[in-house]
């Protein structure tokens, strides 16, 4: 089993490269996503109301879902660096930054394991060969990957979705969840697919996840109804899709959820 697998599918993280070179002042980036490869010199990372933050030697910095923060560098010798903004779900209500530290700061020195993908973005960065920014996009997207994994494996997700996919317990009623969010899920249902009574099931389910089994079902249902209606898909066909019985029912819910009716949600993406 593969627990990212569906949710992957569905909610892909993406990064989007936009400097490669040599930054020689002092550079303010906006509260967006952001993912900042340092290979050579050195920075200072700053953020409002947060203690500067020295950055010395090949490190990944990946804020997860934005801040407003700066680098101050050295104007002579500068500071080599990758940049690329992140997308981990945005409108589309994406679950996967649900937990992530606000900041993951990797060096490789520590993390040797992703000098190879890190190799390979340095060298598309930098290259002049035909496609260069699809290439380096996708390999950012690879590390995203890599680096997400990796703060799941290492426990330093503390709650959300990732949280409860690092149990292997929860994983198996969250994988089932993420394949078929049409299916009418009981608590019954997914406490077996875990293995675990239906108490301590709903229990550690919200203890891992901060939310009921049956919050993130409606969760992940309509994160994917706002997918499909961003693509100009009727409500009655979204409704059926993720699991409601009638039109009616799916717009009750997702106003609730989201604030707003279906319809003015699709009318404002097909506007934007």
């Amino acid at each position: 089993m593969d627990p990212f697998a569906a949710l992957f599918a569905h909610a892909t993280p993406r990064a989007r490269a936009f400097f490669a070179g040599t930054l020689c002042k002092t550079v303010q980036y906006p509260d967006t996503g952001h993912l900042h490869f340092l290979n050579g010199g050195k920075l200072t990372l700053v953020e409002p109301g947060k203690s500067d933050l020295p950055v010395n030697g090949p490190t990944i910095l990946f804020f997860p879902r934005g801040r407003v923060h700066s680098f101050v560098v050295n104007p002579e010798r500068g500071a080599d660096l990758v940049c690329a903004t992140v997308e981990l779900g945005g409108a589309e209500g994406n679950p996967i930054g649900q937990g992530l530290p606000e900041l993951v700061v990797l060096p490789l020195a520590s993390h040797p394991a992703l000098s190879p993908i890190c190799n390979l973005v340095l060298g598309e960065a930098f290259s002049e060969e035909g496609g260069r920014q699809e290439a380096l996009n996708r390999l950012l997207d690879y590390l995203l990957i890599l680096i997400v994994r990796h703060v799941v494996h290492t426990g330093e997700v503390s709650t959300g979705v990732l949280a409860g996919l690092a149990d292997p317990r929860l994983a198996k009623a969250l994988t089932a969840i993420h394949e078929a969010p049409k299916k009418s899920w009981t608590l019954d249902d997914l406490a077996g697919i875990a293995g675990m009574s239906r108490t301590r099931f709903a229990e550690h389910f919200r203890t891992r996840t901060a939310q009921t089994p049956m919050d993130y079902l409606t969760t992940w249902r309509i994160t994917l109804a706002r997918q499909l209606l961003a693509r100009g898909k009727p409500v009655k066909s979204v409704a059926q899709q993720v699991g409601y019985q009638s039109a009616a029912a799916f717009s009750r819910t997702f106003s609730r959820v989201t604030g707003q009716p279906p319809r003015v949600s699709t009318e404002a993406r097909i506007a934007g």
